[in-house]
C-alpha cells in the first residue's frame, strides 16, 4: 500500500489556512479590545462559589480534595475536570445532551473511587495491577512491565529511560481512554478484555515511537549522516507500507548493535499498528504517521542560529506536529460519534502545543531549541514583524471561543479556565519577579495586560483534577526515588555493620575457614537486615539484643543454604557469585560447616542476658522447631524432585524453603519483645504470603535472569527436573500468583508496626531482578 504524498501537501495548506486565520485575528485592530470582551463576560457569568485553593494547594493531596468535599464542590470540579478530557483529548462536543449525560457518569464514577480511597489517588505499581486484574488484563500488564524494562535497558545513558517510560505509558492511558469510550456495555466479558488488551498494545507501540524515533534523532550520539539514514528508513517505511532493512555499513561500530535493536522494536512496532486497524483505517494510519513524522522533522531542522525563518514556518510545522499527533490516535479506531472530532483534533492542539512550549522556555533556550517563544524571545527585538507567541496562544482561544463554537458559554469557560489555570501555575512555580519579566517580554496590548492579571489574580475556581494527578504523580515519582535510594543506603548501611561480626576468628581452624567463606560473597542479608530493622526501628529493643539475633537468622539461612548447594540435594555450582563451598572443598566439609553453622545460631540466641527468661525459652524453642521445619522442607524437596506437584504442595514447599526463614527473620525480635499474639499471628500470615511471592519470583528469574546478578546459572531448575510455579502454571500465571500473594503481604503488614522499609522491602521482592 504507497501513501500518496499529496495528503502532506493537502494538510500543510490546511495548517497555513489556519495559521492565516489566526493571525488575521491578531492584526485586527479590535482584537485585544474583543478579548478583554470575551474576558469581561466570561467574569460576569460565572458561578460566584468560587475555591480560594491557595491555602491548601501546599499541602498534602489528601486535604485539598477533602477539603473540595468538605465545601461542596468536587462534584463541580470534577465536572469541569472531565469535561475538559472529553473536548481537548476526545475531541468531543460537551455540549450535547449525549456528552453531558455521560461526563455526569464518569464524573459519579471518579467520585466514588476518591472516596473509596479515603480522597487519594494511590499512584502505586499495586494500583495498576489491581486495574488489571479487574478488567483481566493481567497478561498484557505483565508484558508492558517486560517491554517497558527492555526498552529501558537498549536505551543509551545520554536519552532520559524515565521520560521515555512515562511518555510511553502517557501515550497507553490516552488510547486507553478513547477505547473505554467506545465500548459497548453489551460486549461479553472476553471481547471487552481483547479490545482493551489492543488499547493498551496499541499504545506502547505508538509510544515506542517517541524514545525510538524522537529522542534518537533530537540526541546528539547519532553522527548527521546517520540521522540521515534513520530518517530516511522511516520516511520510506511510512511511505511504502512496508519496513525497510538498514545496512551496518550505514552505522558506525559503535551504534550498529543500538540501531539494528531499535530496527527491530520499530519494526514490531510497524506491523502490529498496521495490523490491528480495520482495512479501511491503514490509508489514515500511514498517512498521519507521515505527516505526524514530517512536521517533526521540519521542527527538528530548524536552528535557533537561523534568522530567516517566517512566522508562517514557525507556526505551521507547530500545527501539523500537534495536530497529527492526536489523529494518530484517531486512525487506530473509527469513533462512533464522528461530528466535529477530527475538527477539534486538528484546530485544538496547537493550544496545548504553545502551552507547553511555554512552560519549557528556560529549558528550550538553554537547549537552543526552536519553538516560537524561544524565536521570538532571540528575534523579535530585530524582527518587528514577528508574531508575539503569546498573543498567537490567545488567537487559538479566541478562534475556538468565537469561530468554532461561538455562542456556548460552556466551552468559553472551560477553556478559558484552562487558560487562566496555566498562567497561575506558571505564576507559582516562576516566582513574582520572574513572572513579571515574562509578562513584559510578551506583552502584546497594556489594557488587555490588565484585564487578565485581573482574573489570573481573582479567580480561584479554576483548578484541574488532570493538573492535580499530574502534580501528585511527579510529587510520588519523586518520593518514590527518594524511598528508594534510602532504601538501598540502609540496606547497604546495615549490611556493612552485620558483615563486620559475621566473621569468625578462625586461627586455622579450617571449619570456621570453611564458614567465613560461606558468609562471605555477593549475599543479600534480607533475612537478618528484616531481623535488624523490625527490632530496633519497630520495637526499639535495646542494641544488645539486636546484634545476636541478626547473626542468629543469618546463621541459619547460611546454613541451609550449604546444605541445599550439596550434589545429594540440589548439586549447585555457583552460590553468592563464587563456587558453592563443597566445590571449593570437599562434600563433609560442607556438611560439617553447615551444621556447625545452626548450633551456632542456637548459641548466639543462648547467650542472650533478657530479664525475662520464659522469653529466652521461648525464642529458643521456636528457632529449633523452625530448623526442624526447614529440613523436613528440604526432605521433601528432594522428594518431589522428578515429580509433577500440585499447586498446593508446591506452595507449602515454598513455606518451607524461603516464608519460614522470612518468619523467623521477624518472629524472632517480636518473642524477644513480648509482642501479642494477634501481631505474630500477622508476621506468620505475612512471611506466608510474602515467602511464596519471593520463591515464584526466584523461579522466574530462573528463566529470565542474568547469570552474573543472580550469582549463579539461570535454568537451573529445568537441569535438575525440579518442579517450580513457572513449569507447574506457566509463566503468565505463575506472574498472576506471584502479584497475588504479595498483595495478601502488602494487607498483613498494615498490622505491624508502620515501618516503610517493610513496603520497599515486599516491592524489592517481586520487582528484582536478582
Amino acid at each position: 500500500m504507497l501513501m500518496d504524498k499529496d495528503y502532506f501537501q493537502i494538510k500543510q495548506e490546511q495548517a497555513k489556512g489556519y495559521f492565516q486565520a489566526l493571525q488575521a485575528q491578531i492584526q485586527q485592530e479590535d482584537f485585544a479590545s474583543n478579548l478583554i470582551e470575551t474576558l469581561h463576560n466570561y467574569q460576569q457569568t460565572k458561578k460566584r462559589n468560587w475555591i480560594n485553593i491557595d491555602n491548601w494547594k501546599h499541602q498534602p493531596g489528601k486535604t485539598f480534595i477533602s477539603q473540595l468535599t468538605k465545601t461542596g464542590q468536587l462534584d463541580s470540579y470534577l465536572e469541569r475536570s472531565i469535561s475538559y478530557i472529553y473536548f481537548r483529548d476526545l475531541g468531543r462536543d460537551i455540549t450535547s445532551e449525549a456528552m453531558q449525560k455521560r461526563i455526569a457518569v464518569v464524573t459519579e464514577g471518579v467520585k466514588n473511587y476518591l472516596n473509596s480511597k479515603e480522597q487519594q489517588v494511590p499512584f502505586h505499581v499495586t494500583e495498576l495491577y489491581q486495574m488489571a486484574e479487574k478488567e483481566s488484563l493481567e497478561e498484557v500488564f505483565f508484558w508492558v512491565s517486560d517491554k517497558l524494562k527492555h526498552v529501558s535497558a537498549i536505551l543509551p545513558d545520554g536519552l532520559d529511560k524515565n521520560e521515555a517510560k512515562r511518555k510511553i505509558m502517557k501515550i497507553i492511558a490516552g488510547i486507553v481512554m478513547h477505547e473505554f469510550e467506545e465500548l459497548d456495555d453489551e460486549l461479553s466479558k472476553e471481547t471487552r478484555r481483547k479490545l482493551l488488551d489492543q488499547a493498551v498494545c496499541t499504545g506502547y507501540y505508538y509510544g515506542l515511537t517517541y524514545p525510538l524515533i524522537d529522542d534518537v534523532l533530537d540526541a546528539d550520539m547519532l553522527t548527521a549522516a546517520e540521522k540521515k539514514s534513520f530518517a530516511y528508513f522511516i520516511r520510506q517505511t511510512l511511505l511504502t507500507g512496508e519496513v525497510l532493512p538498514v545496512k551496518a555499513d550505514d552505522w558506525q561500530n559503535k551504534h550498529w548493535d543500538f540501531i539494528s535493536t531499535v530496527h527491530e522494536e520499530l519494526s514490531e512496532a510497524f506491523h502490529y499498528l498496521k495490523s490491528c486497524q480495520p482495512e479501511e483505517n491503514r490509508q489514515i494510519f500511514l498517512e498521519n504517521a507521515y505527516l505526524f513524522f514530517e512536521a517533526q522533522e521540519l521542527d527538528r531542522q530548524k536552528r535557533l542560529d537561523n534568522n530567516n525563518y517566517t512566522n508562517e514556518e514557525l507556526y505551521t510545522s507547530v500545527i501539523l506536529k500537534s495536530a497529527s499527533s492526536r489523529l494518530i490516535i484517531r486512525s487506530f479506531k473509527p469513533f462512533s460519534e464522528v461530528e466535529n472530532i477530527e475538527t477539534n483534533m486538528f484546530y485544538y492542539g496547537i493550544y496545548n502545543q504553545l502551552a507547553d512550549d511555554l512552560t519549557d522556555l528556560e529549558e528550550d533556550l538553554a537547549n537552543n531549541n526552536v519553538t516560537p517563544y524561544t524565536y521570538f524571545v532571540t528575534y523579535s527585538k530585530q524582527d518587528t514583524g514577528l508574531i508575539n507567541p503569546f498573543a498567537m496562544y490567545w488567537s487559538v482561544i479566541y478562534y475556538f471561543i468565537h469561530t468554532l463554537y461561538p455562542g456556548k458559554t460552556e466551552i468559553r469557560d472551560i477553556i478559558l479556565d484552562r487558560a487562566i489555570n496555566g498562567l497561575k501555575r506558571l505564576k507559582a512555580r516562576l516566582g513574582k519577579e520572574c513572572y513579571q519579566a515574562f509578562k513584559e517580554q510578551f506583552s502584546f496590548d497594556a489594557d488587555f495586560d490588565k484585564a487578565l492579571e485581573k482574573i489570573v489574580n481573582r479567580s480561584h475556581n479554576v483548578a484541574f483534577f488532570d493538573k492535580w494527578i499530574r502534580d501528585q504523580f511527579l510529587d510520588t515519582l519523586k518520593q518514590n526515588k527518594q524511598l528508594k535510594i534510602q532504601f538501598v543506603s540502609k540496606m547497604k548501611d546495615i549490611k556493612e555493620q552485620l558483615e563486620e561480626h559475621l566473621t569468625f576468628e578462625s586461627k586455622g581452624n579450617a571449619l570456621k575457614e570453611a564458614a567465613n567463606y560461606s558468609l562471605s560473597g555477593n549475599a543479600k542479608r534480607l533475612r537478618p537486615i528484616m531481623t535488624w530493622i523490625m527490632a530496633k526501628e519497630g520495637l526499639q529493643l535495646p542494641d544488645n539484643l539486636i546484634l545476636p539475633l541478626a547473626k542468629s537468622v543469618e546463621f541459619m539461612h547460611t546454613a541451609s543454604l550449604i546444605f541445599d548447594d550439596l550434589p545429594s540435594q540440589d548439586n549447585a555450582s555457583a552460590r553468592r557469585g563464587k563456587q558453592t563451598l563443597h566445590e571449593k572443598y570437599n562434600h563433609a566439609t560442607a556438611e560439617l560447616t553447615g551444621l556447625w553453622l545452626t548450633q551456632r545460631a542456637v548459641e548466639e540466641q543462648a547467650v542472650i542476658k533478657h530479664q525475662d527468661p520464659n522469653r529466652l525459652l521461648e525464642l529458643i524453642a521456636y528457632s529449633t522447631r523452625t530448623t526442624q521445619k526447614m529440613c523436613q522442607g528440604q526432605f521433601f524437596d528432594l522428594h518431589a524432585k522428578g515429580s509433577s506437584l500440585a499447586l498446593s504442595e508446591l506452595r507449602q514447599l515454598s513455606v518451607y524453603k524461603t516464608s519460614l526463614g522470612f518468619e523467623a527473620a521477624l518472629m524472632m525480635p517480636l518473642i524477644i519483645a513480648g509482642e501479642s499474639d494477634e501481631r505474630k499471628q500477622a508476621v506468620k500470615e505475612l512471611a506466608y504470603h510474602a515467602g511464596i511471592a519471593f520463591q515464584i519470583k526466584d523461579d522466574l528469574l530462573d528463566i529470565t535472569g542474568d547469570a552474573k546478578l543472580l550469582g549463579k546459572h539461570p535454568g537451573q531448575d529445568q537441569r535438575n527436573n525440579s518442579s517450580t510455579f513457572v513449569s507447574i502454571l506457566g509463566k503468565e500465571e505463575a506472574q498472576k500468583e506471584m502479584w497475588k500473594h504479595y498483595l495478601e503481604a502488602r494487607k498483613e503488614l498494615a498490622k505491624l508496626p508502620d515501618i516503610p522499609f517493610f513496603y520497599q522491602l515486599l516491592d524489592y521482592l517481586i520487582l528484582r531482578d536478582h
